[in-house]
């Protein structure tokens, strides 16, 4: 007979500090899973290579070199799991080169607990969700116009960020077209039924910031006559997009940090929390990565925003475009004006 039992997620854990390691076996444990641990660099390569693993927590500093050097290996082995970096704490260079290096996320050896079993919990979800959405066979591509190279690399990352659910920062010039770009990541996902909703960060008032993205309830201040959804719920099995996140102020950013972490809130004037299982697609035409070294950015937000990013050439990278692009406002125009169809000189 067939077994119905549900196959375990398997952990490794490559670390040196053996308390360290126990306390996440235990941890690992207890929500369900299998661990296991190695102690150095090249035990940690071999579990990997030799025994089917779904997540990895890796430690940089190991004593046989740097953790980061063998995290492609690690992701390219058999398994191809997700990996968790573990950075040591007032190290701001390990978390950047984390995600360069392909890391799912990345932790501080002094995180709370349970930050830890969100990520890992996060991780194995997204590797579930990895193995069962079918991407799209044609991509919705709405009224992305153009079929130049450096568009069409674009919309090869327009459908790997629709197969999950990973946070997408999109970069570019105003006028590059980033919420066509985040509307086609939404309309290619599995959450295109639900809403797409638009959170114009250079908009926000101050006074009704909360409001606005939490909700709030019935006389939770003057004029609150009913109970109203946040944005943030209303995108509730639906994608957030962030239009020109850099505009935030430093304390709207720590705000949305922590929903994006836990993505539960509690709405003005309410006790009890909500949870809202929304996306993230964010898009600015600054330079974040300056920001954050000009401290006018949280570090931690924006390596949370980038777990994938796409960045949109200006129409002068890609002149061989522009024909597209005019006949197709050309037809716009002409119908909605009723007028037959015009060329051009």
């Amino acid at each position: 007979m067939q077994s119905q039992e549900k196959k375990m997620t398997r952990v490794l854990i490559i670390d040196d500090d053996e308390m360290f390691c126990d306390m996440l076996s235990d941890m690992v444990k207890r929500q369900g899973h299998e661990a296991t641990t190695a102690n150095s660099m090249k035990e940690g390569l071999t579990k990997s290579r030799t025994e089917e693993c779904d997540v990895v927590f890796l430690d940089v500093r190991l004593p046989d070199g740097n953790g980061l050097d063998i995290l492609p290996a690690i992701r390219d082995s058999a398994s191809s799991p997700e990996v968790i970096i573990i950075t040591g704490a007032g190290d701001p260079d390990g978390a950047e080169l984390a995600i360069k290096c392909g890391a799912w996320d990345y932790i501080e050896k002094t995180s709370p607990l349970k930050a830890i079993v969100l990520s890992l919990s996060r991780s194995i979800q997204y590797r579930q969700e990895k193995k069962t959405y079918e991407q799209p066979v044609v991509l919705k591509r709405d009224e992305i116009v153009g079929n130049s190279s450096k568009i069409m690399a674009c919309l090869d990352l327009v459908a790997q960020s629709a197969a999950s659910d990973a946070n997408v920062l999109i970069s570019g010039d105003t006028g590059t077209g980033k919420e066509l770009f985040a509307r086609a990541i939404h309309n290619n996902s599995r959450r295109a039924e639900g809403n797409f909703v638009v959170v114009d960060c250079a908009a926000l008032p101050g006074t009704l910031v909360e409001s606005i993205l939490l909700g709030h309830k019935k006389g939770a201040f003057t004029g609150a006559d009913q109970n109203a959804d946040g944005l943030f719920k209303q995108a509730d099995n639906g994608t957030v997009f962030l239009d020109e996140i850099g505009e935030l102020s430093l304390s709207n950013q720590k705000a949305f940090l922590r929903v994006l972490q836990e993505q539960k809130f509690r709405p003005v004037g309410s006790r009890e929390e909500v949870k809202s299982n929304f996306r993230v697609v964010a898009a600015t035409n600054r330079d974040l990565e300056q920001m954050v070294q000009e401290k006018t950015f949280r570090q931690d937000l924006f390596f949370r925003l980038k777990s994938l990013e796409i960045l949109l050439p200006p129409l002068k990278e890609r002149p061989e475009d522009i024909n597209d692009l005019v006949n197709f406002r050309l037809s716009e125009i002409c119908e909605r004006y009723g007028f037959g169809r015009k060329g051009i000189s």
